[in-house]
């Protein structure tokens, strides 16, 4: 039983299914005021969704970069509970793994993380730069009220942060092997196409929204959007649902709603997206609606100090030299990235996110906890 693997059961002992926190930022200021830090939470959001975030510093001695830890302590809900071999918010340890929700996404994280710092205030009493924890309930849900709004806070303050690490599961088959340098922006569409309901049997009565979109639908998918770049793969559009009809057999349906995607690389911009899918929908002649929703732009920290100092931590503890990467979803690192030049995401393996029984290897844990250490050590003594 480590530092860290008590601090991890702690958190996921803490019911934080979005917006709520369940007082794991509590515990993780508790811990980060003993070290010296100075805390503020900041609680944002309408009444019926409170968001939480924490905003942690400590000042060092001298010149030296700002070098900040953040993540969420907010969940995904668990899903069927009869589902679960064990209770979600109970840390239970089964085969070498420990089970719980948020266990990898990413209470492990956080809490290797606030031990990492233990250890390295303790061992480096007189450090040179600055150390900062930013923290969220608001990661997992609409990321309106979290992430975005302490970077607007501190942007305003005219805080200055030089490098920071995300704790998101990047790890894929083993702890260390993909350091995540980057993401894709997201764009999403809800376009309504407008027709005429009416009877099956009579067709020249009305005018069917899922045939006249159809071409255009068709069109969409088959289009080169951009080929990508040596750091992002090409831009992705992809439908996720499409909704037509009454419910009756023999009702031509009045409307069509169809839900898309972009995933877009740095060689695109929301903008021109947008302007591509108008052009492609007009020459089509549809009678159409499109409400459109930038979940954010694309963000890239190339090799620089940070990925350095954490790829010598990653080889140095593991044996393993990490891929940069871009792949996969969004993260709060494209608000950060707002305010700091090199934003990275490293954390444990990421087979088990989101999913029912999802786990982390016990034996991960110190690892992880010394490759943040390390990293300190790189940047700041």
């Amino acid at each position: 039983m480590t530092d860290t693997l008590r601090f991890a059961e702690a958190l996921i002992s803490k019911r934080s299914i979005t917006p709520e926190d369940g007082g794991c930022q509590q515990l993780i200021g508790d811990r980060l005021r003993a070290l010296g830090f100075v805390t503020e939470t900041l609680t944002c959001g309408p009444e019926d969704f409170r968001v939480t975030n924490l905003w942690a510093v400590k000042r060092g001695h001298g010149d030296g970069p700002v070098l900040a830890f953040a993540g969420h302590t907010d969940v995904v809900p668990t899903g069927p509970l009869a589902q679960w071999r064990s209770d979600p918010f109970v840390p239970t340890h089964r085969d070498g793994q420990l089970y719980g929700r948020g266990a990898a996404d990413m209470k492990t994280s956080l809490a290797a993380m606030v031990v990492a710092c233990e250890r390295f205030v303790q061992a480096h009493p007189q450090h040179r730069g600055s150390i900062a924890f930013l923290v969220t309930s608001d990661e997992e849900g609409p990321s309106v009220d979290g992430t975005v709004r302490l970077v607007e806070a501190l942007k305003a303050r005219g805080e200055r942060l030089d490098c920071c690490i995300v704790g998101e599961p990047t790890s894929v088959q083993r702890l260390g092997d993909m350091i995540k340098n980057g993401r894709r922006g997201t764009l999403s569409g809800k376009l309504t196409v407008r027709g005429v309901q009416g009877h099956i049997a009579y067709p020249q009565l009305a005018k069917n929204p899922i045939h006249l979109v159809a071409p255009a639908l068709a069109e969409l998918v088959s289009v080169e959007w951009d080929r990508g770049n040596d750091h992002f793969p090409p831009t992705s559009w992809q439908m996720s649902n499409i909704h037509a009809g009454t419910g009756a057999g023999n009702v031509i349906p009045g409307e069509a709603v169809i839900d898309f995607n972009f995933r877009f690389a740095s060689v695109s911009s929301a903008e021109s997206l947008k302007s591509r899918v108008h052009a492609l929908l007009d020459k089509h002649g549809l009678d159409y609606t499109l409400a459109w929703t930038l979940g954010g732009e694309p963000f890239l920290t190339r090799p620089g100090s940070l990925s350095e100092a954490l790829t010598t931590a990653i080889r140095e503890t593991t044996g393993i030299t990490p891929e940069l990467s871009t792949t996969g979803g969004t993260s709060d690192g494209r608000f950060i990235a707002k305010i700091c030049e090199q934003v990275v995401e490293f954390g444990p393996i990421n087979a088990s996110i989101h999913k029912i029984d999802e786990h982390v290897a016990v034996a991960d844990l110190e690892p992880l906890t010394e490759i943040y250490r390390r990293t300190l050590e790189q940047l700041l003594s």
